[in-house]
């Protein structure tokens, strides 16, 4: 075999390969059976599952591109107040968060049980629909005091842990910073208290900024607490799965 012939053959399998790329890279944009482009979470997120009252629940957007929202959550205009434009942080303390932000913390701090993601809206919209693996601990409970029992109960729910009759000196040198002073009060210990994604109906909702500000009050270290500011609006405006409470 001549050197001409063998970079004639070589050539030909460049190509073939190239090819045989290209339809590879192509039909990953192509669902299995109906053959139309689908709709990812992300670019490299095609969707992901979560457990939801305890079944699993794929998250995903709805694959019509013609979809279109309706209902309470497509409207832009509502009297103001109360349902006025809120700022981009609850606090400055606290991070808020994106879609892409809300989709790593499921997969990440949620799966390996560090993380929570806290539907902060009265019961009654809550049942209406929610994020999936969303648990609901209305604003008016997060906004109440620590001694108040519905506030405890949350508290103990999110792993912070009551203490009683800190000795003066340990007191002392946790205010200078030791012993993880920083996530802890006289009255509750929060080192170990899982990272919180607060949320409700979106940027004209005032509930999680409320229900924030409760928990720092009581001393819940911000650097665990993010606000999700899109909420329920934005998420149905990307035409995300719900779930409706049973």
């Amino acid at each position: 075999m001549t050197i001409s012939t063998r970079i004639r053959i070589l050539f030909m399998l460049f190509i073939a390969l190239s090819l045989t790329a290209s339809v590879l890279v192509a039909a990953e944009g192509e669902e299995a059976a109906g053959g139309s482009k689908w709709i990812g979470l992300t670019a490299k997120k095609p969707f992901l599952h979560i457990i939801h009252e305890k079944q699993t629940v794929k998250v995903q957007r709805i694959q019509d591109p013609n979809y279109e929202l309706r209902g309470y959550f497509a409207k832009t205009s509502r009297q103001c107040p109360p349902f006025c434009i809120g700022p981009i942080e609850a606090d400055p303390r606290v991070k808020t968060v994106g879609e892409v932000e809300v989709f790593e913390f499921m997969e990440k701090k949620m799966r390996n049980g560090k993380g929570m993601l806290i539907d902060a809206r009265t019961p009654s919209w809550h049942h209406k629909g929610t994020i999936p693996g969303s648990v609901n601990v209305p604003f008016t409970v997060l906004s109440k005091g620590d001694k108040d029992i519905e506030m405890v109960e949350a508290l103990e729910r999110f792993g912070a842990v009551k203490r009683d009759g800190v000795n003066p000196i340990t007191a002392w040198l946790e205010d200078l910073g030791f012993f993880d002073g920083d996530m802890k009060t006289r009255d509750w210990d929060f080192s170990k208290c899982k990272d919180l994604v607060l949320w409700c109906n979106g940027p004209a909702c005032g509930q999680s900024p409320r229900a924030i500000r409760g928990l720092l009050e009581v001393g819940y270290p911000p650097e665990k607490l993010f606000y999700y500011r899109g909420g329920m609006q934005m998420w149905q405006l990307f035409s995300l799965t719900t779930a409706t409470p049973q």
